[in-house]
Parts: structure tokens; sequence; C-alpha cells
């Protein structure tokens, strides 16, 4: 009889709930597996996406060519499109992960108490682990390495668009890793892509440990308003730039057109730039992002030094835009840029760029988002740019982890502790 992993003939709770569980028992021996047999499973993982290159490129070509056919836009197509170099690169993610330090174990504190209790703080897997996730396959790959490597089991559900893919990458990354010893419920992939499945997937508490969504603004509303699993994420990348009346004229120009025009399509690109009144290149910074092929709206005193900046509305200030269009603003000065930052950002990455140390400090002090940047383009918000290896999602909430999360974000901890035979009065 085919495994649930296989069926699709299982109804969507019965299927979720047979490979939850299923993903909980792989889980308890893969904690057990020592960092070294982890790691040495994720290498085998790695050389087996590339012996199975081949085939992952064939069902990569079918999902294009079936996007193409339903209308994906051209940004999609990229998204989803993988070739050499990119498969490539996927395998070396995962043999960078197999080479970061192991999380698992790591003792956070300790402490004697009074009466000779030891206590220590260790850090643990957070457990089963579902990812949801839209059009990027290499997302498949990541997010199962970071989850083994943390010592999490991980269950799946990719978007439609990229199935063919997903599921080939699927079954050379868990052929690899069982090779090592890894067991194969470890890392599951829902064999169905009815959406029922990822109402499923929200409603298993007890069951999922913890929610990923990956993919666009629909998807992770629709995670955040319906889940009963505590989840990681974020809605929005409303990122800023300011720029300080104490900024490099030159520096602004580069790092500002990096952090728009580089990746338009990335949660990290700038959509809002600040640019303070006592700023000696306004002009010329505002023109570089024209000529860049960058759409500029601003507000009347932004529109004032270019004729070529359409007006914005009150709408564009709360806009991820994901495309080569800009809104601007001119601010009185650091405490404004701030005002404007903490009404309109969604706290995932705001940058200032300024000579000017003092202004940098209260910057990257007062500005309350998961990653604050101080001379640095925003499209560094990245956990592979962190030194992380692959990031399984960036979080703007408050709770657990922010920023690039990656595997010391896969864990949790429990507390150790040690006694002599003390008995409490």
């Amino acid at each position: 009889m085919a495994s649930a992993a296989t069926r699709t003939d299982i109804d969507p709770q019965t299927l979720v709930e047979t490979l939850a569980k299923a993903g909980r028992a792989a889980q308890r021996q893969l904690a057990a597996m020592p960092s070294e047999a982890k790691a040495a499973s994720l290498r085998k993982g790695a050389a087996a996406l590339r012996a199975d290159a081949a085939a992952i490129l064939a069902a990569n070509a079918r999902d294009l060519a079936a996007g193409e056919a339903n209308g994906l836009t051209p940004a999609m197509l990229d998204r989803l499109k993988l070739d050499e170099e990119r498969l490539e690169a996927i395998a070396a993610g995962v043999e960078a992960v197999a080479s970061l330090p192991d999380p698992v174990g790591e003792v956070i504190n300790s402490v004697e108490r009074p009466n000779g209790l030891q206590l220590s703080r260790v850090r643990v897997p957070i457990g089963l682990i579902g990812i949801i996730y839209e059009s990027r396959p290499n997302v498949t790959a990541d997010a199962a390495a970071l989850c083994v490597r943390a010592g999490n089991a991980a269950l799946l559900r990719g978007g439609s668009e990229a199935v063919n893919s997903n599921r080939a990458i699927h079954a050379a990354l868990v052929r690899g890793l069982a090779e090592g010893g890894v067991p194969e419920a470890a890392v599951q992939l829902l064999p169905t892509q009815d959406r029922a499945a990822v109402g499923a997937m929200l409603a298993a508490a007890g069951l999922i440990d913890m929610i990923v969504p990956r993919g666009g603004k629909g998807l992770v509303e629709r995670v955040q308003a319906d889940a009963r699993v505590p989840v990681l994420a974020h809605l929005d990348g409303i990122c800023h730039t300011y720029v300080h009346s104490a900024a490099d004229p030159a520096m602004a120009r580069e790092i500002a057109v990096n952090a728009k025009m580089r990746r338009t399509g990335i949660c990290g690109a700038m959509e809002t730039l600040l640019i303070d009144t006592g700023f000696a290149d306004s002009s010329g910074l505002i023109g570089a992002m024209i000529e860049a092929g960058c759409e500029v709206r601003g507000d009347a005193r932004a529109q004032a030094l270019d004729p070529r900046i359409g007006p914005a509305s009150d709408a564009d200030w709360d806009t991820e835009y994901l495309a080569p269009v800009l809104s601007v603003a001119i601010v009185d000065g650091l405490d404004a840029a701030m005002a404007h930052i903490a009404n309109h950002s969604s706290n995932h990455t705001d940058a200032i760029v300024t000579s000017d140390d003092t202004a940098a400090a209260r910057f990257l002090t007062e500005v309350d988002s998961a990653i604050v940047m101080h001379n640095a383009s925003t499209q560094y918000a990245d956990g592979a740019e962190f030194g992380l290896g692959a990031e399984i999602g960036i979080a703007t909430g408050r709770l657990h982890a922010r920023g690039p999360v990656a595997l010391e974000g896969l864990t949790t901890y429990k507390w150790l502790v040690r006694g002599s035979g003390q008995a409490r009065p």
C-alpha cells in the first residue's frame, strides 16, 4: 500500500495528521543524531541534488512551460526558473548549512543557586516545522537543510506553479539524507496541491510546532489570520533609507540606487527614500534614481526638486511596490525621519546614511525594526549576507526571533537542573 506521503486520496486533515505524526517520530530520532552525522547527511543530500541535476532541470522545464501557459509574470517566471548555475547554488547552499556550527546543545547560560542546584539553559530543536511557500523551488532545499541541521523535522507545502521542481528536489535531497542516516519522514513534502491541506496544516496545533510562510502578502495574511500554530513571518517589507544632512552625496547615491534597483522584487528592497532638508544634493540623488529606471512619487517638496516626480498619495507611504517604483519624502531632521518610519515602516529593515556618528547611534537605537542599518544598502537584509547560511525567512515580530532566521532561530531552549539530593523546604 502506498504511504501517506505519496497518496492523494486521503482527506487533507487526515493526510496532514498522518504526515505530522510520522514527522514527529522522525524528529525524535533526528534530535538524537550527533552533529557530525547530521552534517554528513546534508553533504550527501547536496551530492544527490547534483547527481539528479538533469531530472530536476527537466521537471523545472515542465513547470516553466505550464507557468508561461498560465500567464505567470516575467518576475514570477524568473523566481521559478532553475538552470545549472542556480541548481549548483542550491546544492552549495545545503553544503554551507552543513558546515555551520550546530546550535543544538549550546549552553546559553548557567548558574549555581545558593542551595547548590546547578541550572543551565540549553538550546534544543523546536520540533516539527511546517513551511508553506510559493514559486521559489530553492526553498525546498534551503528550508529542509536548515531544519535538519538544527534537529527539526520539516513538513513542506510548495506552490502549485513549482510542483514538479519541488518534487524532484525533495526526492533527491531525501535520498541523500537517508543515505546518511536521517529518517525519510524527517523531511516530507505534501503530495497534494489541495488548498484545504494548507488549512489543515494551520489547524494542526499539537502536531506542528511552528509555521513559516514564504511568499506574497496574500499567503502570509492567510497564514497569520487562520493559524492555530505559532507563526514566524513578516507581512510586508516597507523598507526606508533616510539620507541625513551629514550624508556623503556619492555614498548616498550608491546606497540608494542599490537599495532600490539591485533587485526590486525582494523584501529588503527600499520602498521609501527620506531626504533631509539639509542634505546638499537632493536633486542629484533623485536624478540618479530616475536615471537608473525608477519611477519616483513624492510629496510636494520632493516634486519641487524635479518635474519628473509624480505625486505620492497617502497610500504610497504604506505600499510595498516590489517594482521599480519609489516614494520620496523631504523631512526636517532626524526626529521627523524617525517619526515617519514609526508611522509607516513594517519593522523589516530601515537604514540611515550619514557621517554623523551621534545621529547614527540614535537611529540605530530608536528605530524599532528587525534590522536597522547605518551606511549600508537595505538589500543586505538576507541570512546569507549575515553569515547565517540559507535563511528560512525574515521575522518582524517581537517574540522568539527577529530578522533573518536561520539555525539559532530554529531552536528553543530547555532548563537543565542538576542537584545533589535537595528537597524544597
